[in-house]
């Protein structure tokens, strides 16, 4: 089987260049990054520091482990009292993934973690935004392999964003359909 990046240079490219009339392989749109985050927000506010500490320990593990390369931490820019959160707090766990990391990513996604979600009917065609970015979101990270459930103390969300260089969202959606990202329909 050939990997995702092949198949990109192989049968995305000539087949968009055709659909769409492009007339160089460098005009063809193409993956970016990979962007995940999490945030601990509910998990952490209103826990002393240690109790914090062990949470966010947890958090920036299993999703070093998802994406395969070190997180880093996100602080907040401002104190908002409703929500518990003082100036310089860590809040977030952020991991931007490139070139071969981001293309092993993406296979995991498409052909075990979305098909491992329960109750997955498809990528809904509203999540690609005007520039062709795809957003997903996750409430339970235990769908990803690396992630051994019985382990587990801790289940936290975490979003994925993939970023392309699209110029609109349907140059974005055939890019997501050709490269086999389960999209379902709109209506």
């Amino acid at each position: 089987m050939q990997s995702l990046k092949e198949k990109y240079n192989k049968e995305v490219v000539p087949e968009m260049m055709k659909r769409l009339g492009y007339k160089n392989r460098m005009a063809v749109p193409s993956i970016r990054k990979v962007v995940l985050n999490s945030s601990f927000g509910k998990e952490v506010a209103g826990k002393s520091a240690s109790e914090r500490e062990k949470i966010q320990k947890l958090i920036t593990q299993d999703l070093s482990l998802i994406a395969g390369q070190k997180t880093n931490l996100v602080k907040s820019k401002k104190s908002i009292a409703g929500f518990k959160l003082r100036e310089g707090l860590e809040i977030a766990a952020v991991v931007t993934l490139r070139k071969g990391r981001m293309w092993d990513f993406l296979e995991r996604l498409i052909y075990l973690s979305l098909p491992r979600s329960r109750d997955f009917k498809g990528i809904d065609s509203k999540s690609i935004d005007r520039n062709g970015n795809l957003s997903l979101g996750f409430r339970e990270h235990i769908f990803f392999p690396e992630i051994f459930t019985e382990k587990e103390k801790t289940i936290f969300g975490l979003e994925a964003t993939i970023v392309t260089n699209a110029k609109s969202k349907e140059e974005g959606l055939e890019l997501y359909k050709l490269l086999g990202f389960p999209i379902k329909e709109s209506k």
